[in-house]
């Protein structure tokens, strides 16, 4: 799969391949069924708990504008909520509410269901490609700035 001139560590190489067949899967998975506008911050409040928009755009790395404007949809449709900072006038803290949780579970069982139904492999075999990412991946990193409550123990993307 790599197309690099010239020998090149292993290693390197099979991670080159990695990359590239994880975003083709991604898009695999995207054009089996539709993601909902800002799926992605639903996924960053259900892994770092609640968070200002500031540093919600910093874990997107997207602009504050950005992020403000995909915070403003969600709370319209009633997957987030905006509520004051407990320690920053200024600040709002944006928190997933249930019907934004049930989203989420939702959209990620039609991923898996994609996945699943494109799949040779047992369950094992699908665990281990788990691990490997997973240990890859390692905690998403928490953004600086204000946020708000510490986010819950266990929660993943």
């Amino acid at each position: 799969m790599s197309s690099s001139p010239g020998p090149v560590d292993p290693t390197v190489a099979l991670g080159s391949d990695l990359v590239v067949l994880a975003a083709r899967l991604v898009r695999v998975v995207r054009r089996t069924h539709h993601l909902p506008p800002g799926f992605r911050v639903l996924s960053l409040l259900d892994e770092l708990g609640p968070q200002g928009v500031g540093a919600l755009a910093e874990a997107d790395q997207c602009s504050q504008p950005t992020m403000t404007a995909a915070v403003r949809r969600l709370a319209e449709v009633g997957w987030v909520v905006k509520e004051p900072h407990a320690t920053d006038a200024r600040s709002t803290v944006v928190t997933l509410t249930d019907a934004g949780a049930t989203e989420l579970r939702d959209v990620r069982r039609r991923s898996g269901e994609a996945v699943a139904a494109r799949s040779t492999r047992s369950p094992e075999e699908l665990a281990t490609a788990v691990a490997v990412l997973a240990d890859l991946l390692g905690p998403l990193p928490t953004p600086a700035g204000p946020a708000g409550p510490a986010a819950p123990e266990g929660r993943t993307s």
